[in-house]
């Protein structure tokens, strides 16, 4: 059974799943994040519009939820990094089924002065495939609820005003 208690503004939809334009109450540093998501049959939107919403990994980095079955796999779609990084293949399946994200994460590092020392690294694996291998992230990307890459961060589930639903969330610590 879904629940909302681990997540700021989370609202179950009638059949029980998690709607989008949530913040997880925990924060995080390092991990593993698992996520399941379901994206709308949208036939009339192009581009942007087709079931958008994205996974911030510690608010800050996004991997991109959007309807790109059939697409190129650029990095506004679904398994880029945001405005940083396209997929290597595109694992994207059709509109209303079931797909998975497993991401791991390290976040930025900084020496006791501030300075940073390493910057964050993502894998993400989108319906069991690698699409982002160990990737460097050299700054947060756009829309994220936390830039400053020195403090743990929550996960964000974009609202962009499409209809995706959430299942099976979870995160381990590393």
């Amino acid at each position: 059974e879904q629940t909302v208690k681990n997540f700021e503004n989370g609202q179950i939809t009638a059949d029980g799943l998690l709607k989008e334009g949530v913040t997880s109450k925990q924060k995080f540093k390092d991990g593993h994040l698992h996520l399941e998501f379901q994206l709308p049959f949208m036939p009339q939107a192009r581009g942007q519009g087709r079931s958008n919403s994205g996974c911030y990994v510690l608010g800050r980095y996004e991997v991109q939820i959007l309807d790109s079955f059939g697409l190129e796999g650029k990095d506004n779609e679904c398994g880029g990094i945001y405005k940083l990084g396209a997929p290597s293949v595109n694992m994207c399946f059709p509109p209303l089924a079931w797909q998975t994200y497993d991401i791991d994460f390290q976040s930025a590092k900084y020496d006791k002065d501030g300075n940073k020392t390493a910057k964050a690294r993502i894998t993400v694996k989108h319906n069991g495939v690698t699409v982002q291998d160990d990737q460097e992230i050299d700054e947060p990307t756009p829309g994220g609820t936390n830039k400053d890459e020195s403090v743990a961060g929550p996960l964000f589930l974009q609202n962009h005003s499409n209809p995706v639903r959430f299942r099976n969330i979870w995160v381990v610590e590393k």
